[in-house]
């Protein structure tokens, strides 16, 4: 009888021991999955929003942009927060530099 308590306690506690190291285990996984997830999606992204960001804050009078709603044009202007573009024979518009999407240099390199 007293053996069968003993075998008893000495299963409780192999089961504790097992389920720590369950946890341990539990936790480095979220920690690789977090770093995968970091290497695949955050950083990439991060990488190509300071692409766009220096971009943006390199564009200058005669460059020829595409905005955010597709508007192709020439800027002749340029403050510290607008850019004045030129899209047809003596239509000018004043757009924020941050709905400036890209140079219609890479529209034509990626369209070939």
């Amino acid at each position: 009888m007293f053996a069968s308590i003993a075998y008893a306690g000495a299963d409780a506690a192999q089961a504790g021991a097992e389920s720590g190291q369950s946890n341990i285990i539990n936790l480095v996984t979220m920690g690789v999955v977090f770093f995968i997830f970091w290497f695949l999606m955050i950083k990439p992204q991060q990488k190509k929003l300071k692409e766009h960001q220096k971009f943006i804050s390199s564009v200058q009078k005669g460059d020829e942009i595409i905005t955010s709603g597709g508007i192709l044009g020439k800027v002749v202007g340029v403050t510290d927060t607008t850019l004045t573009v030129e899209i047809g024979d003596k239509l000018r518009i004043k757009i924020l530099k941050g709905s400036v999407s890209g140079s219609q240099e890479s529209l034509v390199k990626k369209n070939g």
